[in-house]
């Protein structure tokens, strides 16, 4: 919600009129100096939205604060060009009203255009999300980052790398509403206090790695536009998509990087395939590679990759994992009720490379049971499951 600064307003105004902490209104508002605010300034308030209201007999701005159960400033300031001592029936006047539900709701069938559209309105709620674009797919789609919190230290979150695995998206974004709600309502989740783990750590998020496929599962050929006939080439002219997991091109990008990435080509496809053809060498996808240099840029403590399916956590990679990996992955064990396993015999994926990389602990996370796409019934289960891990990922 916009406001309009009033000769001496602050930052700490807006957090009493408005019960919003401090932190999260300065966070909304990068770009503007606490200590100069100026008049007629614009200032994003966070968790709530301004709706229309038109004035009735006998209506007073007092009796409708008192009806909204908002201070009276609060709608001074949301209405600086109202006349308070003459109000006419009929007039407009805008009410700060506090957002109290999730604002994102069909996570079905979650395509790109879905996440883009419910980034959009997550954002203009809570302004204190930064959003950045870390590259873009094959087909130009922009690669969204996510970063939540004010902390040093930094997590990262991710979702779809394989395209029949957009679920892990449709979980990924409900935590990123349901964590902004806790903040701004000061609500706990699962017992826990979130603005004290938003003021300590900072969670980049990356929703959804491979949108080129994921619209390619959900929506069939032609969400390939001028790859229509390629991707129909790589899948025998099967019209079905749904066990589709690699990238636009054919490519899985879970199998790109450089972390034994010999022994993937050895045994896996030589050429374009639906499913686990590695490349013909490490990172030559752009969203790969995009991923590969969001973790070389940033100081991310630990990694978490979300897949589907099995209800298991792997965690180890050739020994390159740190001691607290183990206690890590305990944790959300315990949380979760997933089964750790330190070693599998796969390699080149992303956590693999991370942890060889930086020496430092990262999950791959496969969420539900069953068979790829998992069907939208589990999701509700599979976000509980997951809220955990997710939630530890803060506190850890």
């Amino acid at each position: 919600m916009e406001i309009t600064i009033r000769p001496n307003d602050s930052f700490w105004l807006y957090s009493r009129l408005f019960n919003i902490p401090l932190i999260l209104i300065e966070q909304s508002n990068p770009e503007l100096d606490p200590t100069q605010l100026a008049v007629g300034q614009t200032v994003l308030i966070p968790g709530y939205r301004a709706v229309t209201y038109q004035i009735a007999l006998n209506d007073t701005l007092w009796a409708i604060a008192n009806r909204n159960n908002i201070p009276l400033d609060a709608l001074l300031l949301t209405n600086q060009d109202i006349d308070p001592s003459n109000l006419q029936v009929g007039q407009t006047i805008s009410i700060p009203e506090r957002v109290t539900n999730l604002v994102i709701g069909d996570l079905n069938n979650y395509t790109y255009d879905k996440m883009i559209r419910d980034l959009n309105n997550i954002l203009s709620v809570y302004p204190f999300i930064a959003r950045n674009v870390i590259g873009n797919s094959v087909m130009g789609k922009e690669l969204v980052e996510l970063q939540i919190g004010n902390g040093d230290k930094e997590v990262h979150l991710d979702g779809s790398f394989h395209a029949n695995e957009w679920i892990t998206t449709s979980t990924i974004m409900r935590f990123i509403n349901h964590y902004a709600l806790s903040l701004t309502n000061n609500q706990p989740i699962r017992g826990l206090s979130l603005l004290p783990l938003y003021n300590t750590t900072r969670l980049s998020v990356v929703p959804m790695v491979n949108p080129d496929g994921v619209n390619l599962v959900i929506n069939g050929a032609s969400a390939a536009g001028e790859f229509q006939q390629e991707v129909l080439d790589i899948n025998n002219q099967n019209e079905d998509f749904s066990n589709w997991k690699a990238n636009i091109r054919g490519v899985d990008l879970n199998n790109q990087y450089p972390a034994l990435w010999e022994i993937e080509a050895a045994r896996k496809p030589d050429s374009r395939a639906p499913r686990d053809y590695p490349g013909p060498e490490p990172l030559t996808e752009p969203e790969a590679i995009a991923m590969a240099e969001l973790a070389r840029e940033r100081n991310f403590l630990r990694v978490n990759a979300f897949h589907t399916q099995g209800e298991v956590i792997y965690w180890g990679f050739e020994g390159y994992e740190p001691p607290e990996s183990r206690i890590i992955v305990n944790e959300y064990a315990r949380v979760s009720g997933y089964r750790p396993i330190q070693y599998v015999d796969s390699y080149a994926g992303y956590k693999d490379w991370f942890i060889q990389e930086f020496r430092r602990p990262g999950y791959t996370v496969e969420l539900g049971s069953g068979i790829n796409p998992l069907p939208f019934s589990q999701f509700e289960e599979i976000y509980q499951e997951s809220l955990g891990i997710m939630l530890a990922n803060l506190y850890l």
